[in-house]
């Protein structure tokens, strides 16, 4: 089990209805400049892991990464296990983007009620610590290179035609 995020771009659609149309090579051409986008997105969501993923961020760093697809499309998490206790790697991501008001796994046994630590950061609701403030923050850029990738596809394809 992983997080899967596809980003939400403004035209996507649209592009790709058109590239319906066009030879099956155009749309690996596609496919290709989205990976070359989801690869930069991927290798920065690794940093902000490391910097904003809490203590288990580090553990998670190396199970982000670029998924090939029509649109820019990261994945983090799965079933890689990190850690001391070799936990699977999607047992600790929700904990570690959103945070937990309880313990939970090895931690949440009752010896552990008195100790004052903490598992995870608190839960902020809504609100994550990493990966979703940053493809957020990225938003704008990856709509502009998806744009332009699209751009040159159907320019490509339908001045070749």
């Amino acid at each position: 089990m992983a997080l899967t995020v596809h980003s939400h771009l403004q035209g996507a659609r649209e592009a790709i209805a058109v590239l319906s149309v066009l030879p099956k090579d155009a749309e690996v051409q596609l496919k290709n400049a989205s990976e070359q986008i989801s690869k930069y997105i991927a290798q920065v969501a690794r940093g902000d892991a490391v910097t904003g993923g809490g203590p288990q961020g580090s553990l998670l760093a190396p199970t982000v990464r670029a998924v090939r697809g029509r649109t820019p499309t990261v994945q983090v998490g799965g079933s890689k296990r990190v850690g001391r206790r070799r936990a699977p790697a999607y047992g600790v991501l929700y904990g570690s983007v959103f945070g937990a008001n309880g313990r939970y796994g090895w931690y949440g046994r009752p010896r552990y009620r008195p100790s004052a630590g903490r598992q995870y950061r608190p839960h902020g609701g809504q609100s994550a610590y990493w990966f979703f403030p940053l493809l957020e923050s990225q938003r704008p850029a990856i709509n502009r290179w998806f744009d332009r990738a699209a751009d040159k596809v159907v320019r490509d394809w339908t001045e070749a035609a």
